[in-house]
């Protein structure tokens, strides 16, 4: 254990913390918020609207983050994202109509999308190249963690009242906000320097010279497709329509892939420090593609679960090594550069469910799974031709022929 968290900075298990309190309350949230938009009597559409209200504000407040961050700072941004999504949660759990329910988790994506992207350029400076690839992994489990223990809560917490998840949602986030100002106060910083002066931010033009960079835009983006927007969206439909199993085994194969995701987070961090960012990209996506692709080819319950299980295992490499190269090529505040990075993921996951949804409702889920595997694809060729980002002196230094170390 001691290789796996090593020397790591206090900050990681601090931002570790406020990740586990914010993904328990969004978890114990999520069950809720269909529930309560159509108590306010509006038909399913509209209620898949408020979901969809967050995701889409967390989409395009993510760039205008990132300049908050180069301007203001990390820590800044991050204690106000937090405070934006509290109060807006606990004032949508006092909505009367679904006109405020609506705007207030809007309101709330600004928030979240501050918070991610302050989150991750604060880790990412905080750890220097050697520890990036555990302190991601160890970021990514209080994620995972979170995210498991909340419908836990949240799902017998809304047959008792649809308004409790939200103000419970608020009560994490305070929580949440309270260690992150009380032991983020005081944090060692990690710049590159240029002239015997410490970079102000990289630009992302920079960031985009580099082509590890972009394979990591580009797993992102798979990532973002499969992780948060399929899996959830397609897969209960896939197994209950398209093998006739029952709903059981959803939760089934769900519990598989977050297993193996869990499992394999520590590992692949360590990995990912001693070997390098491309060959996780790689294997990631390798095994994403895979994946998905054996849902395309066979529609069986073995195909299904051992499918499930590699692209937990893909996730967690997805998760790992494209954000430890985001830190590779940031120097100083590198806001606008995460800020694009998390955007590649919130778009997968806004439109793979709708693009997925419409091939498998046209055609047929393969379909849609195969189209799933060719976004994964393009994310392996694209860390096929990148050059390795570990150790880069600056984000836009020349780089070596794609395929070498560098």
């Amino acid at each position: 254990m001691s290789r796996l968290f090593g020397n790591l900075p206090r900050e990681v298990l601090v931002l570790t913390a406020v990740a586990f309190a914010v993904a328990v309350g969004f978890g114990v949230v999520a069950p809720a918020i269909p529930v309560f938009a159509r108590d306010f009597g509006v038909g399913r559409t509209a209620a898949g609207a408020v979901i969809s209200a967050f995701a889409f504000m967390r989409l395009v407040s993510a760039l205008a983050s990132g300049r908050l961050v180069n301007r203001v700072g990390e820590r800044v941004v991050l204690a106000t994202g937090i405070g934006i999504v509290a109060v807006s949660s606990a004032l949508a759990g006092l909505s009367q109509s679904y006109t405020q329910l609506l705007l207030l988790r809007g309101i709330g994506g600004v928030g979240s999308a501050m918070f991610t992207v302050s989150a991750i350029s604060l880790l990412l400076r905080v750890t220097d190249s050697d520890q990036r690839g555990r302190a991601t992994s160890m970021w990514q489990t209080g994620f995972l963690l979170g995210a498991i223990a909340g419908p836990a809560i949240g799902g017998p917490l809304t047959d008792i009242s649809l308004r409790a998840p939200f103000f419970v949602y608020a009560g994490t986030l305070a929580v949440a906000g309270t260690i992150g100002m009380v032991f983020l106060t005081r944090t060692t910083l990690h710049e590159r320097f240029v002239d015997d002066r410490p970079e102000d931010h990289t630009s992302l033009g920079a960031a985009l010279r580099v082509s590890g960079y972009r394979a990591a835009l580009t797993a992102s983006l798979g990532n973002g497709w499969a992780l948060f927007g399929i899996r959830s969206s397609l897969i209960p439909l896939f197994v209950t329509e398209g093998i006739g199993a029952s709903g059981t085994w959803t939760g089934i194969g769900l519990l598989v892939s977050a297993a193996t995701q869990g499992g394999a987070l520590l590992l692949v961090g360590n990995l990912t420090d001693r070997v390098g960012r491309r060959p996780g990209m790689i294997a990631g996506s390798a095994l994403g593609t895979l994946s998905l692709g054996a849902l395309a080819a066979h529609e069986s319950l073995g195909v299904y679960v051992v499918a499930m299980g590699l692209f937990g295992i893909a996730s967690a490499f997805l998760t790992v090594a494209p954000s430890a190269a985001v830190g590779d090529v940031v120097s100083g505040r590198g806001g606008t550069v995460v800020a694009a990075f998390q955007m590649a993921a919130d778009l997968g996951a806004v439109i793979g469910p709708l693009l997925a949804g419409w091939l498998a409702d046209t055609y047929s889920f393969s379909a849609a799974w195969a189209l799933s595997a060719a976004i994964m694809g393009a994310a392996l060729v694209t860390a096929l031709l990148s050059t390795e980002t570990k150790h880069r002196p600056a984000a836009a230094s020349p780089e070596p022929a794609p395929g070498s170390t560098g």
